[in-house]
């Protein structure tokens, strides 16, 4: 099992959140090492709460689940989570990331990154041509965080996005992407090139 760090929108998506911490303590799915409703005070100024999410809760982490429904791209603890699992650091070294999009959103594509995924997790699924700009990829993926945009269709960086019901359909789905992220995330080249968020998008 891996050390996961779960990223999401509290206050709209705790419900996924939850569901994925019951089904891992029921089938042990992965070493839960996400931060919970409560445990980082909001009133904190913005450079102690990046530092608690880095140095305690993603140090030890090596793949991020990110949760996406309606506002998550709108989330600056979001951003600060993914930059954090993204940047390779003497202390906490970079994470594979897994992109799970909630129904809220009504997903209509997902991108497999791994050479394996398509036969083992998509069987007998058709594919488009590959996208491979940014524009086709907003289109594709209008609720992803820029930063998970930015990343996506470089030859050096494998980030796979697949939807809530195929994992949760199937556990063990999530299990191997897990795992296939592990795998690639030392070799991952993120682009770190746009600033944090400061403030919460409306």
């Amino acid at each position: 099992m891996h050390k996961v760090f779960i990223s999401y929108h509290h206050k709209n998506d705790q419900w996924a959140k939850d569901a994925l911490t019951k089904a891992n303590e029921k089938f042990h799915l992965f070493y839960d090492n996400s931060v919970d409703l409560g445990d980082i005070d909001d009133v904190l100024p913005s450079q102690s709460v990046r530092r608690i999410i880095r140095d305690e809760y993603l140090r030890d982490s090596t793949v991020t689940i990110l949760l996406v429904g309606t506002e998550t791209k709108k989330r600056k603890h979001v951003d600060w989570e993914l930059y954090s699992s993204m940047y390779d650091g003497a202390v906490n070294r970079k994470s594979g990331i897994v992109v799970v999009q909630l129904p809220s959103i009504n997903p209509q594509n997902v991108l497999a990154a791994n050479g394996q995924e398509e036969q083992n997790i998509y069987p007998g699924m058709k594919w488009s041509p590959f996208v491979d700009n940014r524009d086709e990829f907003e289109i594709s993926y209008p609720f992803l965080p820029d930063r998970i945009i930015d990343n996506l269709g470089k030859t050096d960086c494998r980030i796979s996005i697949t939807k809530w019901n195929v994992i949760w359909s199937n556990l063990y789905n999530l299990v191997k992407l897990i795992d296939w992220a592990y795998d690639s995330r030392l070799s991952n080249q993120y682009d770190l090139s746009r600033p944090m968020m400061e403030y919460n998008r409306k």
